[in-house]
């Protein structure tokens, strides 16, 4: 089973100057996850400075892209 959690803590440990929003985003791309799976992990991985939250919408809709 895949898990974006995992993924997501690999690759913040392997990149720690990265944001999490974009150790977020190489854990999810190309890995064909539901919309609802990466909206949760969103909310729970992602830290809140790393994006503006007037435009939290948009930075899901370009995610759910990857």
């Amino acid at each position: 089973m895949r898990s974006i959690e995992r993924r997501y803590r690999k690759i913040a440990k392997k990149n720690p100057i990265w944001s999490s929003h974009t150790c977020f985003a190489r854990a999810i791309a190309g890995q064909r996850f539901s919309r609802e799976a990466i909206h949760f992990w969103f909310n729970k991985l992602v830290d809140k400075d790393d994006y503006a939250k007037k435009e939290k919408k948009q930075v899901l809709a370009y995610l759910e892209t990857l």
